[in-house]
């Protein structure tokens, strides 16, 4: 079952994180912007309001959440109902495939991974940013999670880990970022960005679908 009472009832508390941690924000959007190809038509799997999409000029958003789905067409994205193991759409529809801190709330990471291929054209791009579980951020959340309506429900996964189960699903060439090296408060300047996994709280993967035979 999608996880969507959460964010139906507190679509303020969602979007003010954002602004609460600008710096934190920021440094996980110059991550994304590091692999993104900027191609077209895209779509941002688990598009919630459209923090991501709208600065990556993402066309298309997919989110179960009715309230997710309303403030991202506030920023100007055509959304759809749906979820990242039952995209709405048709085979290869989309160049680029996006899902940032969706991963976590999947039922079923085999089925994700088989639709975001599905929809990708040959050769198209999927760019996942995801908390990575071992990290400082991760035990945090992992550790607070009764406080934390959105991730109370939320499987955190190890970066590496995903990168095998891309890999699995038939996707080449990853990729990976990282930033968030500091607590999020730390100050009011983005991080850096850095190859690689282990060190960041908030890692990047890209990687290639297939080209058509």
């Amino acid at each position: 079952m999608p996880i969507t009472a959460p964010f139906d009832a507190h679509p303020d508390r969602y979007d003010d994180w954002f602004d609460a941690h600008d710096a934190a924000y920021r440094s996980e959007l110059r991550a994304i912007r590091s692999v993104w190809p900027g191609t077209h038509p895209a779509l941002d799997v688990g598009v919630g309001t459209g923090r991501f999409a709208a600065p990556l000029g993402v066309d298309v958003g997919v989110d179960p959440s009715a309230e997710m789905r309303k403030r991202a067409r506030q920023r100007g994205i055509e959304v759809r109902d749906g979820t990242a193991e039952a995209l709405p759409f048709d085979d290869h529809r989309f160049a680029a495939v996006l899902n940032v801190t969706t991963i976590c709330f999947v039922d079923r990471l085999d089925l994700a991974l088989a639709e975001t291929r599905r929809v990708l054209r040959p050769s198209g791009v999927f760019v996942v940013g995801m908390i990575d579980r071992d990290s400082p951020l991760g035990r945090q959340y992992r550790e607070q999670n009764d406080d934390n309506p959105f991730y109370r429900e939320a499987t955190f996964l190890q970066a590496d880990a995903l990168v095998g189960a891309m890999r699995s699903a038939g996707f080449t060439q990853i990729k990976t970022r990282q930033t968030l090296f500091a607590p999020l408060d730390a100050g009011p300047a983005p991080e850096p960005v850095r190859d690689g996994t282990g060190d960041g709280s908030f890692v990047v993967l890209r990687g290639v679908a297939p080209s058509a035979a």
